[in-house]
């Protein structure tokens, strides 16, 4: 085993015990000091993992999570496992294969789930939580339960989770949130900064740059930000507070969160051209999130309880739109969406 710090010391390690030990308590006090989030956690040595089914599952997640094209890309060797609809990776997104603070870490995704999802508006499983990763982020089609690459994914985040109790918070969760502007993000702003700190690495184009030019299933060695082979304008990265937050925390690559090296202001602008370039479409998701109420601001399609226009959804500002959604929720509970039945 080995320990994965994350801006405290190993001291911290008795967060853990406590946290599970009062998941088991009914005292108020403990459930409150429950809340509060683990900073340090144990992961098993993946490596070192036993060479029988179990480890090879394991390393076979992790292999399609960092080299996702290979296995299940649209031009993946076996065309009967072909569910991406792009060439991009999962780590490509969730950093140093799931481990990085603010970096959408996966370390407690596996003890998050079942979990109640406002977008679909039931109790989501970890699988159904994979299939939005798919549809949406890879831009293709779920995977079936049983296969293998299901199977290997929720291993691998199972792992990941081991020490961690149902529900578990963790320090450095998610892409962080910067402060809000008070003012609407400038894609016009935000393209000289792509120029000046992103297009050295994603290309002019923002079409990455690939593994190998002749076959595509290798992937990229720098991810696509837009374009054909990118994420789809359902997917959680083309809202601009989640990319806005983890461009700030991790970019230019190698950034870490303790010394960004973009202002905030640079972020929500560079996150803003970012999500105003074309990329493909999703079919239906005006169906998303039954109550209205329930939609994050910034999600950049309708319909909405508010009537706030799309470009301020999209671009911002934000804090007028969750001031309004909160009034209504205090008056009215629920707003239904029109295209639920």
């Amino acid at each position: 085993m080995h320990k994965l710090l994350v801006g405290m010391t190993l001291a911290a390690g008795a967060v853990l015990f406590g946290a599970y030990a009062v998941a088991q308590s009914s005292d108020p006090a403990m459930l409150q000091r429950a809340n509060a989030r683990i900073a340090v956690w144990d992961i098993p040595e993946i490596d070192q993992l036993p060479d029988n089914d179990y480890g090879q599952l394991i390393r076979y997640g992790r292999s399609v999570l960092t080299a996702t094209s290979s296995h299940i890309g649209p031009d993946a060797a076996d065309p009967a496992m072909r569910f991406a609809g792009n060439n991009l990776a999962c780590a490509n997104c969730h950093l140093n294969a799931g481990s990085k603070k603010f970096g959408l870490p996966l370390v407690a995704a596996y003890a998050d789930y079942p979990e109640y999802s406002a977008r679909g508006g039931a109790t989501s499983t970890i699988e159904e939580r994979l299939d939005g990763c798919m549809t949406r982020s890879l831009n293709g089609s779920v995977l079936p339960r049983d296969s293998r690459p299901m199977l290997a994914l929720v291993a691998y985040l199972k792992l990941l989770s081991t020490s961690l109790p149902p529900q578990a918070k963790i320090e450095g969760a998610g892409s962080g949130r910067i402060a809000d502007l008070d003012r609407a993000a400038d894609p016009v702003r935000g393209a000289a900064v792509y120029q000046q700190k992103c297009a050295y690495c994603h290309g002019d184009n923002g079409l990455g740059v690939r593994r190998n030019v002749a076959d595509a299933s290798f992937g990229y060695g720098v991810p696509p930000l837009w374009g054909p082979d990118s994420f789809n304008d359902g997917a959680g990265m083309n809202r601009l507070t989640t990319i806005a937050s983890f461009v700030h925390m991790n970019m230019p690559n190698g950034t870490s969160w303790v010394m960004p090296q973009l202002t905030v202001e640079e972020s929500w602008d560079v996150g803003a051209y970012v999500v105003a370039q074309p990329r493909p479409q999703r079919a239906g998701f005006d169906q998303d999130f039954p109550n209205l109420l329930l939609k994050p601001a910034d999600t950049p399609y309708g319909p909405y309880a508010d009537s706030f226009p799309l470009a301020q959804h999209k671009f911002g500002p934000f804090p007028p739109i969750r001031a309004e959604i909160a009034r209504m929720k205090a008056e009215k509970g629920t707003v239904p969406n029109p295209n639920v039945k």
